[in-house]
């Protein structure tokens, strides 16, 4: 459930889920995969995932409600038997969903091999491994031989998918009948700073949430085989043959002042978009985030008493006939 993949300054386009590079953002999603330092950028996105965990406990425990709960049939059987996390990153988010439906073997599917590898692991010291495993593939391809699955999962990983409306057509189509295919994109940007912070120009996160969104329209439009979509996510489901379509969104709300680990990422979200789109931001703007980020700066992240991490993620699901 993560975005394993993260997006730099999150924004319902998605940060690293667990779930998800969790996807794509910058995760094995894109012409530039290769390139990626996995052992770099993987403890980030777990630790990305393990900071949300209590906002993706939320969503899991909705999609039990959505399957009927984690009981089983008066036969026996599980109703929820097969649960894939498509973009999973290094698992913590499967491992999450392995744990919410105890009856279930939980597929991680992801196109690097590094961080599968830490999905193992995660999963080997949890005591999951033997109802969690790995298949290595990215979408639109790759899913043959998985079988159905009861639960698809995937997180930020759809708006790195050239034709979003076939990438969700094609996880529909390989649910059991019943199935729930849940898809984490949309809900707001992360708010992690008062509007004045007392250096720059009063407003950087709403300069930087526009530059974010020319940079991600770029990014959209340079994908492979990219078709422009209304991103109105029940309809794409609905589309796609499913019904009983429902969203939901969760929040993720850690106030001021932060503790070290969840400080360590808004400093690293922060970061990572400097790096992405600071080009689209003003010269003004850019020594602010500089400032923001230097861990020796008395004004940046490391020292400031005001810092919080507020975040919304939306879920829509659909069920398959």
């Amino acid at each position: 459930m993560t975005d394993a993949h993260p997006h730099p300054h999150s924004h319902g386009h998605g940060d690293g889920h667990g779930n998800g590079p969790a996807h794509g953002h910058g995760h094995g999603h894109g012409p530039d995969a290769t390139q990626v330092d996995w052992d770099e950028l993987a403890p980030v996105l777990e630790r990305q995932a393990e900071i949300a965990t209590p906002m993706y406990e939320q969503a899991a425990d909705w999609l039990r409600t959505l399957l009927g709960g984690a009981e089983e049939h008066a036969t026996g059987e599980a109703p929820v038997r097969r649960i894939w996390d498509v973009g999973s990153g290094p698992g913590v988010l499967t491992c999450l969903l392995a744990r919410a439906f105890p009856g279930a073997e939980a597929v991680a599917v992801d196109p690097a091999p590094a961080l599968l590898a830490r999905v193992r692991d995660r999963a080997a010291r949890l005591g999951l491994a033997d109802r969690v495993r790995t298949h290595e593939a990215e979408l639109p391809g790759g899913l043959e031989g998985l079988g159905a699955a009861d639960l698809v999962w995937t997180s930020k990983v759809l708006h790195h998918v050239g034709d979003q409306q076939a990438a969700v057509a094609l996880l529909a189509g390989r649910l059991r009948p019943g199935g729930v295919l849940a898809v984490a994109e949309g809900g707001l940007p992360d708010r992690m700073l008062p509007r004045d912070i007392g250096i720059g120009r009063p407003g950087l996160q709403a300069r930087m949430d526009a530059a974010q969104e020319e940079w991600f329209a770029e990014m959209r439009a340079a994908l492979p085989g990219h078709r422009g979509t209304v991103e109105d996510w029940p309809a794409m489901l609905a589309a796609a043959g499913l019904r009983d379509t429902a969203a939901r969104t969760f929040l993720l709300d850690l106030p001021a002042p932060l503790t070290g680990a969840a400080r360590d990422h808004v400093a690293a979200r922060l970061s990572r978009a400097a790096d992405m789109y600071g080009d689209l931001l003003d010269a003004s703007d850019r020594a602010v985030l500089a400032r923001l980020t230097d861990p020796e700066d008395e004004a940046g992240i490391a020292h400031r008493p005001d810092a919080f991490l507020l975040s919304a993620q939306t879920v829509h699901a659909g069920r398959a006939e």
